[in-house]
């Protein structure tokens, strides 16, 4: 029998559903995100509660939309919860103020736990009582915990009609319309699994079609920043597109180097991983941990982090259900004849194939694009900079064990966005101007946030 990707994931059922059971592992271990990023000395509160998410959204195999909602919840709630006690910041969800000599960490730490059992449903049992229990018994401790729980359940409370429960449905339910021309999104099926990479069941049902329309955290609605209407089909610019992506993208390509393959699969970040969302939290906590920031800093960026990401989730997808446009592999194999393109370029060919798995949703724009422009730029106002030179190797070996050992480097925020955006080209599942687009979007969602979002108090 051929070992593939499907039939390993398969065959560590039991071991998925103890690491779903909400205990997560410690920081120090193999399976702890920030054990290869994370000096010892630098772990703290925000990064320990930051770390069992990212553990869950691998360990349930969540999608990165859902994903980036879901980590979301409990990093602002964590945020509100401290900030109530310390008074550092002005915020706009009405959540007043603390107890007078309330801990502010212990109270991050309860409110950040509350949100996340609601939002993963699991109980962050073990991840509680060892967090309570680095602190020694108090006044302080004991009202900051009534503080806590009542800030978490504020937030869950808060969210709980934010139309995220019906978007979890793979079902279009009259909230987008259809495109009717040439570019109109259809499956690309049969979807097959690279090996040992990951793998889509065959003609799935479009990932979401209500992410769009779940209400923002920092933006005044889904569309806010709406992209521009995508090319022509017919255009000169769409038969570039369709060159580029056909020579450069393919399974086959003879024009994609080494390095622009690495680059496709470091940041596929797909299923059983840490996701887009992840992977540029993963990176803001590996450049923000000896910056100096105080407890309250570092906990509010964090807070427009998961909030910002959750926003970048939305726009990405009413974006591609308000555009409805074909990914390049169903243009390429089988629709080619119908943009009714005069380039010679536009022609069908029926054997073409993604270089990475072309997902099951429509392509403009960008989620990874999005999520990376969002994330980085968060980031590097953070940090006053966009210029910091940082390495990793992939947080996930598992999906593509090729990457072992692979350690790959960059000089600035913004070229490790590029580089990830990139990604999606050299792997043939998205047009460059899905990237170019939610580049655009993902930043102007990071500046309004940071910028008005939970301004410092006067």
């Amino acid at each position: 029998m051929k070992l593939t990707r499907r039939r390993v994931l398969a065959s560590a059922g039991a071991a998925s559903a103890l690491l779903a059971s909400g205990c997560v592992s410690r920081f120090g271990s193999s399976t702890s995100y920030l054990t290869p990023i994370l000096k010892p000395e630098n772990q703290n509160t925000v990064f320990y509660w930051t770390d069992a998410v990212l553990q869950q959204v691998r360990d349930q195999r969540i999608p990165p939309p859902r994903a980036a909602y879901n980590v979301s919840l409990p990093m602002a709630a964590g945020f509100l919860a401290a900030n109530g006690i310390a008074q550092a910041y002005d915020e706009p969800f009405g959540v007043g103020s603390g107890p007078a000599g309330a801990d502010p960490e212990i109270a991050y730490g309860v409110a950040f736990g509350y949100a996340a059992a609601e939002a993963f449903q699991q109980p962050f049992v073990a991840e509680r009582a060892r967090f309570l229990n680095q602190f020694p018994n108090s006044a302080a401790k004991s009202s900051a915990i009534e503080w806590g729980r009542k800030v978490g359940l504020h937030v869950v409370r808060m969210r709980t009609n934010d139309g995220s429960e019906p978007s979890e449905a793979n079902f279009y339910l009259g909230r987008y319309a259809r495109r009717k021309d040439s570019l109109r999104w259809t499956p690309t099926g049969p979807f097959y699994g690279a090996t040992p990479g990951p793998a889509f069941e065959t003609f799935a049902r479009p990932l979401f079609p209500g992410q769009g329309k779940i209400k923002p955290w920092t933006m005044r609605s889904g569309s806010q920043f709406r992209s521009d209407p995508f090319y022509d089909p017919a255009s000169p610019e769409f038969a570039e597109e369709f060159d580029t992506i056909r020579r450069l993208g393919g399974a086959d390509s003879t024009i994609r180097t080494a390095d622009q393959s690495e680059i496709a699969l470091f940041w596929e970040d797909g299923p059983w991983g840490i996701t887009p969302p992840g992977h540029f939290i993963f990176i803001a906590i590996q450049v923000l941990q000896d910056r100096g920031l105080s407890f309250i800093e570092l906990a509010r960026v964090f807070a427009l982090l998961g909030m910002t990401q959750a926003d970048a989730s939305i726009n990405a997808w009413d974006n591609k259900y308000h555009y409805d446009i074909i990914r390049p592999e169903t243009a390429i194999k089988h629709r080619a004849a119908a943009f009714n393109n005069s380039d010679g370029r536009v022609t069908r060919q029926r054997n073409w194939r993604s270089y990475i798995p072309t997902p099951e949703f429509p392509a403009y724009t960008s989620g990874h694009s999005t999520f990376g422009a969002v994330g980085t730029e968060i980031t590097a106002l953070a940090l006053g900079t966009d210029k910091v030179s940082f390495s990793h190797e992939s947080p996930d070996q598992v999906l593509w064990p090729t990457l072992k050992g692979r350690r790959r480097s960059w000089t600035s925020l913004s070229q490790a966005a590029e580089e990830n955006g990139w990604s999606r080209l050299y792997g043939g599942v998205h047009w460059e101007a899905d990237h170019t687009a939610a580049m655009k979007a993902g930043r102007a969602i990071a500046r309004q946030a940071f910028q008005s979002t939970f301004p410092k108090k006067a």
